[in-house]
């Protein structure tokens, strides 16, 4: 180990003199989800996870059904932390990085699990999880960075589980147990922990966001708590960005600026003494972020930090951009506005499906007419929901679709989604096999390359005027524009769907469970696999109005308030790690 002398520094945090260069995104997010990497979907992989020991198609909740990553740890407690090292091992890794590159993927979103920090997993209770995620995490972070693809940190199966009986909480369960007090904690210590490596950790380089949690119910009378956990998981970010000496972004408000002495020396002297709550002393204003409860956190982080070896200088000064699903995302009279809890950069995040129902109806015109007039965007504009990208969308419908239906559909939606800050696909590959049948048509962005569903430049559309026959002309000479980044166009067959009525406003379905069918829909075959991702198809409040989207044929862009990533500044560091 270095010496103590070497990390010595002592920085006099006042943070609206020296003010630090936002990093961020890049200017239009082209990305890719890595599902089923370090939190396994079995229904991407029903081939693999059977021949791993797990089960296919059996309720997830059922006690006998090994249907997620807690219960296949708790099936095989002896070998489940080899079982997962090689499934992360050949799920993830330099090829895919290299077939992402060079579809022009510039992001990824990296589902979590809060096991990857293994010291929140609860063992007295019960829980049992594999271990050795953060090194593997590491590894594809290190290739994500030679590639200049930068990362999303998703805390995409928190603890007690988030929503009702799904395979992305980690956890099935009818009753989730996410929103305590206790659970609300330990996500903020995963938080803190996430925090402090992604700056002083050099593998951490591309992590320019951290996702407070994936898809939380719907139903906000169902989340209690969960608006003052956005503001506590805010306040972890910048309590512990503070701690590391990068003091608070510009855009903070200014009553929460203060003048603190900090030094790595004396995290160093209280690692040794074992009085973790020193670290805070000093800390006298600020009281609006180090609150008792945050305070609370650091104190429980910092021993998991220290055994990481991560007390260091930070590598990584850029202030993390924290993110949440957006104001649309739960109805009810109990949502919580993520607005409210920004202090700094931040981004939004919707995912929308059409497959699972409660979006438009089953037809291919239905689904145009719906996706070309999208307002989501703007809507979340008014409600200071800006940047919002859309995190998760897919091509699966709930139709047999043509090959020629899908490439507009693509086209469709990257055009309506770029209106934001851009999108992220659900999923980068699923398996191909016998047993997942044709699963890949509609669920792989790298299988959509291959089919020519997608453009090769991410940045393209086939067709960029796919959407002019399902708008209402607002006058004679306006078309609509391909994006809202003025998205070039290459030769492809226009569709062929022909316009029709709009469609009758549907309501917004809750959850459905992973015991569902869903049937791909491939021209020539098609496989019966356990439902996907999520069922939240729609985003709204089937009580509001905002379910039905107006009709627009250019739509302004909102402007962004993260910096583009050319503006990134980093300080150069050679360190190891303990994971």
């Amino acid at each position: 180990m270095r010496s103590t002398t070497f990390f010595a520094f002592s920085l006099r945090l006042i943070p609206f003199l020296a003010p630090v260069v936002l990093g961020g995104f890049p200017e239009k997010i082209h990305g890719v989800n890595l599902g089923s990497w370090l939190v396994i979907e079995p229904w991407m992989l029903p081939q693999e996870w059977l021949d791993m020991g797990g089960m296919n198609n059996c309720a997830c909740q059922n006690a006998t059904c090994i249907g997620s990553e807690a219960a296949f740890a708790q099936a095989y407690p002896d070998t489940v932390d080899a079982t997962m090292q090689e499934h992360w091992d050949s799920w993830f890794n330099q090829d895919d990085v290299d077939a992402l590159a060079d579809a022009g993927i510039n992001t990824v979103r990296i589902p979590l699990g809060y096991w990857l920090v293994e010291q929140l997993v609860d063992e007295d209770a019960g829980e049992i999880f594999p271990k050795g995620g953060m090194k593997a995490l590491r590894r594809g972070l290190e290739q994500l960075n030679e590639a200049g693809i930068v990362a999303i940190l998703d805390h995409h199966a928190v603890p007690g589980a988030q929503a009702v009986n799904q395979q992305f909480a980690g956890t099935c369960t009818p009753t989730p147990q996410f929103y305590t007090d206790y659970n609300f904690h330990r996500a903020l210590i995963w938080t803190a922990v996430m925090t402090a490596i992604s700056h002083v950790d050099p593998a951490f380089e591309s992590v320019v966001s951290i996702q407070a949690v994936n898809e939380v119910v719907m139903d906000s009378s169902q989340t209690p708590g969960y608006g003052e956990f956005q503001k506590n998981f805010v306040r972890t970010v910048r309590a512990v960005e503070v701690l590391l000496g990068l003091g608070l972004p510009d855009s903070a408000p200014a009553e929460l600026s203060a003048s603190i002495s900090i030094s790595v020396s004396d995290s160093l002297k209280v690692k040794a003494k074992g009085d973790f709550s020193a670290l805070l002393k000093g800390i006298k204003d600020m009281a609006n972020i180090f609150t008792p409860e945050i305070r609370s956190v650091l104190i429980d982080a910092f021993p998991i930090l220290v055994e990481m070896n991560a007390i260091q200088p930070p590598f990584n000064c850029e202030h993390i951009i924290t993110n949440f699903m957006d104001v649309s995302w739960q109805w009810g009279d109990a949502v919580a506005n993520p607005d409210e809890a920004a202090i700094g950069p931040q981004a939004y995040d919707n995912h929308l499906y059409y497959v699972f129902g409660g979006v438009a109806d089953p037809n291919p015109d239905a689904y145009m007419r719906h996706i070309c007039s999208l307002d989501r965007v703007e809507k979340d504009l008014a409600k200071g929901n800006t940047p919002l990208f859309f995190g998760e969308w897919g091509l699966p419908v709930a139709f047999n679709a043509t090959d020629e239906f899908l490439r507009d559909w693509a086209d469709a939606q990257k055009r309506a989604y770029s209106k934001g800050k851009g999108w992220i696909f659900w999923n980068f590959k699923v398996e191909k096999s016998a047993l997942a049948g044709d699963l890949a048509r509609e669920w792989s962005y790298l299988e959509g390359v291959e089919r020519g569903y997608f453009t090769k430049d991410p940045a393209e559309l086939w067709n960029p005027d796919v959407c002019d026959p399902y708008m209402v002309p607002i006058s004679s000479s306006a078309s609509a524009p391909a994006s809202a980044s003025e998205t070039a166009s290459v030769s492809a067959p226009a569709s062929t769907s022909d316009p029709a009525e709009t469609p009758e406003e549907t309501t917004t379905t809750e959850q459905i469970t992973t015991t569902t069918t869903i049937t791909t829909t491939a021209a020539t075959s098609s496989s019966a696999v356990s439902a996907p991702e999520s069922a939240e198809s729609s985003v709204a409040d089937p009580t509001d109005d905002d379910a039905t989207p107006e009709s627009s044929a250019a739509d302004p862009e909102p402007t962004d308030v993260v910096a583009d990533d050319s503006t990134r500044r980093r300080r150069s560091a050679s360190r190891f790690f303990r994971f």
